[in-house]
């Protein structure tokens, strides 16, 4: 019996011999979380240890690592939209695992901030992850899913115009706006003249939006970052999905090349306005030729798991918007015949790589290397050839002009996450740019039987380079309270003069109880490239400059403090923040200036000033349920000061608009039936009229008396308000599985109500020979239908 005795503990001794020497010693357990069904990583999921409160949160390549004390160990890994999972395990030493998640039956359509999924527990205020999935259930203009204008639904984000992609996040400009796409800066995501995006939504798997407490990572621009994530292909089975609209098509294939080892993602999207409208356009026009517009979009993007430690990513973006018309014109007399051929372009376009390296150096320590290459180039011009053939001699003339501008980046970046400890969580690294910028190249041809003329007018391309370092540690002070505290370092060269910045950054948050939580924040950006853009409503002709010895880089300085609050028990997030912002180094064009004003140097076009902007937003979200959305509302103020502008007085802002309101209900019936409503207000945007108008007269040699005009005299400048803008949008999707794919038809209206929005203002005379000022609107009620499949 004594010897049964000792047997039957033999087992329990060895545990507890090896449960002794694991206790109190620290191990690492760290790996990748990602779906179980695609493959795709997951950013932003938690996986923690309750019973030791201590977790972290994915990277933006499914990475986690976390250290704690040896012995048992209940690992959990939660990710919004998908089935939580545990794991027992016992850890004796340092463990790698790959976690698989399964997709839950009911998607969660709305907008989450994921990972934590509490509000309450993150130090990062003022950002927003926006699932894509969401965003094609949102109400869209003529069905095209936009992922730009899902962000301008959020609080503190300004559209640009009625149905345009332009956005002003919390008083900046837009080009104070960092975009980046797979980590390679975007520099216009602007189609047909800014109604949509470049981004299609079947080929992105993450959307994060930041626009205040900005971590240390990010630089180089004063108001937001856009981080925008594409997915990196199935790694299990050959997938598709695409749609048909009124307006474009678009198709996205992903699929394995070696399975769980290689795999692939391409997508296209194309209009075909062109296509569609030829033959009314030549109706009724009357003359033989081809008129008409066009965009597409191509990504293509391939990934290599050579190990655990060791990915390989390349990604590719083309877009481009062409308008063209090729116009001839025929005329016969009796002796003679005349011919008139005129060709028009007006084109913009992107296209941007990325090749990056994943390393894991050790279970604490990841790398990601990244080389970059991103290019914007905007062009204009017309080439017309007159011939005409008298008694069978044939003389002929040509005047051709072309205007071209852009912007070119190629660049490399080392980024460093290291899992120091359990309550240190560390980034760090650095980047180089070399910029090329095109402000602004003429050529002028002419030629006839008597002269030849071929020039090229304007300054030659400008060159600069762009570096910097950062530092960010995550980190917890106490159980209660969680600070995040970082600094960013840059420089700019640019025609033998350096810029040179030191930003700090710090977030703070202090649990109250469970659910609430108090944070702040303050942040100090840097951004040594300017975007000169016309204050009239117009085409894509913004052109990027850099600093310059006589142009200085422009900064800001931001705070921020909040409450926010989680209700667990309704599935509802709260936030209310309150900010001030003060900008130096804005740029505007000078009155009366533009891109083709005659002054050759941009620099003699411009003036600098100064900005304010504060205000308050409130955020409630609701995260689950059949009936997801939210209410977002802003009121803020946003003024500038330029010493060449206003006669040196402040004044609004154009984008300034004192309230802001968004409304959004996302509501699944079942699986075959969900319907979404967006309806939103906003202030009058300020505008720029004239006060009184008179009639003077000009000197005119040719004019022994001189002739009359109508002069305007301004008052103000963005003194006078538009009318308030307030839109209801409508939508239903039909969904139906088949045998081998899924197939929904998506039925949208836009401004339900059909409300006569004002697009701008303008003067024009009445039948009575009356000067009256007029309000042009663009958008009247639009229905929408579009097919979109899955398989």
């Amino acid at each position: 019996m004594i010897g049964v005795g000792l047997k039957s503990a033999i087992p329990t001794m060895l545990f507890l011999l090896l449960f002794g020497a694991a206790f109190g010693q620290k191990y690492t357990v760290s790996g990748y979380v990602t779906d179980s069904l695609s493959g795709e990583k997951l950013i932003g999921a938690r996986v923690f240890d309750a019973q030791r409160n201590i977790g972290a949160l994915t990277n933006n390549y499914g990475f986690f690592s976390i250290t704690t004390e040896g012995g048992p160990l209940v690992l959990q890994c939660s990710y919004v939209g998908f089935k939580p999972f545990a794991s027992r395990l016992v850890l004796d030493r340092d463990t790698s695992l790959h976690i698989n998640l399964v997709a839950e039956g009911v998607q969660l359509e709305t907008v989450e901030i994921t990972g934590e999924q509490d509000i309450a527990q993150n130090a990062q205020m003022s950002a927003i992850d926006v699932p894509i999935e969401t965003i094609k259930k949102i109400p869209s203009l003529m069905g095209e899913v936009d992922v730009i204008k899902a962000l301008q639904l959020l609080p503190g984000v300004r559209s640009g115009g009625e149905g345009t992609t332009g956005f002003y996040v919390r008083g900046g400009g837009p080009d104070q706006n960092l975009i980046l796409l797979d980590g390679v800066p975007v520099y216009n995501v602007s189609h047909l003249f800014g109604f949509f995006s470049v981004f299609p939504a079947d080929a992105i798997s993450n959307v994060s939006m930041v626009k205040g407490g900005f971590p240390a990572r990010y630089g180089g621009r004063l108001s937001s970052v856009i981080d925008i994530s594409l997915k990196d292909g199935h790694t299990k089975k050959f997938h598709g999905e695409g749609s048909v609209g009124l307006i474009a098509s678009k198709l996205t294939l992903e699929g394995p090349i070696f399975k769980d080892k290689t795999s692939f993602m391409v997508s296209a999207r194309r209009t075909y306005i062109d296509i569609l409208a030829q033959p009314f356009i030549r109706l009724a026009s009357g003359t033989p030729g081809l008129q008409g517009y066009y965009f597409y979009d191509g990504i293509a993007k391939v990934n290599h798991r050579f190990n655990d430690r060791n990915r390989l990513y390349l990604s590719f973006y083309g877009g481009n918007d062409q308008f063209y018309s090729n116009v001839t014109y025929k005329s016969d007399y009796q002796f003679s015949s005349y011919t008139s051929e005129s060709k028009s372009r007006l084109g913009w376009g992107n296209k941007i790589a990325a090749l990056r390296w994943n390393h894991l150096f050790s279970d604490k320590l990841f790398g990601n290397f990244t080389a970059t290459y991103s290019t914007f180039r905007f062009g204009v011009g017309n080439d017309q050839k007159n011939t005409q053939v008298t008694q069978g001699v044939t003389t002929s003339d040509r005047f051709a002009y072309n205007y071209d501008s852009g912007i070119r980046d190629l660049g490399g970046k080392a980024d460093f996450d290291w899992y120091a400890t359990t309550r240190h969580m560390v980034r760090f690294g650095g980047y180089g740019t070399r910029h090329r910028f095109v402000t602004g190249a003429s050529r002028l041809v002419a030629e006839s039987p008597d002269y030849k003329l071929d020039t090229v007018l304007g300054i030659d391309p400008i060159f600069a380079t762009e570096a910097g370092l950062y530092l960010e540690d995550d980190f917890k002070l106490s159980n209660r309270q969680k600070v995040n505290l970082g600094l960013h370092g840059s420089a700019f060269w640019v025609e033998g003069r350096f810029y040179n910045s030191l930003q700090p950054r710090l977030s703070y948050r202090l649990l109250i109880d469970g659910n609430w939580a108090a944070k702040a924040s303050f942040s100090t950006m840097y951004q040594y490239i300017h975007l000169l853009t016309n204050s009239s409503v117009g085409l894509p002709t913004d052109l990027w400059v850099p600093s310059t010895a006589s142009i200085k880089p422009q900064s800001a300085v931001q705070g921020a403090v909040g409450i926010a609050r989680s209700f667990k028990d309704l599935g509802l997030e709260l936030s209310v923040e309150g900010y001030y912002k003060y900008m130096t180094g804005l740029v505007e064009y000078q009155e009366g200036a533009s891109f083709l004003s005659e002054t050759t140097d941009w620099q003699q076009k411009v003036a600098q000033g100064n900005g304010w902007a504060y205000g308050g937003e409130f955020f409630l979200q609701k995260k689950v349920g059949k009936t997801s959305g939210w209410i977002g509302y802003t009121l803020s103020w946003t003024k500038r000061q330029f010493d060449a502008l206003n006669d040196g007085k402040p004044f609004f802002f154009k984008y300034d608009r004192r309230h802001d309101l968004s409304f959004v209900v996302v509501h699944e019936f079942n699986k075959k039936v969900d319907c979404g409503l967006t309806w939103v207000y906003g202030s009058g945007q300020a505008t720029t009229l004239p006060r009184a108008s008179f009639q003077g007269l000009i000197n005119d040699p040719s004019q022994p008396s001189g002739f009359p005009v109508n002069v305007d005299y301004y008052g103000e400048r963005n003194g006078y308000r538009l009318r308030d803008y307030h839109r209801l949008d409508l939508s239903v999707n039909l969904n139906k599985e088949r045998a081998k794919f899924t197939r929904t038809w998506s039925f949208s209206i836009y401004n339900a109500y059909s409300r006569r929005n004002p697009y701008f203002l303008q003067f024009d005379y009445s039948a009575e020979g009356k000067r009256v000022l007029k309000q042009i609107s663009l958008f009247p009620i639009i229905p929408s239908v579009a097919y979109r499949f899955k398989f």
